[in-house]
């Protein structure tokens, strides 16, 4: 039998498919884009957004974000200290 439910089913209160609202975040955090510019890349596909819109998901999604990136993050080296190399002279 095939679930009759979509993959990209959108978030409570939300219009648009989770995915939709993924990318727009996305692409605002990592490319640095004005609100503006991410209303314009998924209009270029079809998806009629306004920058108010991306404005508020970013607001509630960043967090998200942030918390799904933080394991991923890795301690690197011995906590900043490093050791040098003294020539040795004569």
């Amino acid at each position: 039998m095939v679930n009759s439910r979509s993959v990209s089913v959108a978030p409570a209160g939300y219009r648009f498919p989770r995915e939709v609202i993924a990318v727009a975040v996305r692409w605002y955090l990592r490319y640095g884009l004005s609100y503006r510019d991410v209303e314009e890349l998924p209009s270029e596909r079809g998806v009629n957004v306004d920058h108010v819109t991306v404005y508020r998901w970013v607001q509630r999604f960043t967090p998200e974000f942030i918390d799904a990136a933080r394991p991923a993050r890795r301690a690197t080296g011995n906590g900043g200290s490093v050791a040098l190399a003294r020539p040795e002279l004569g």
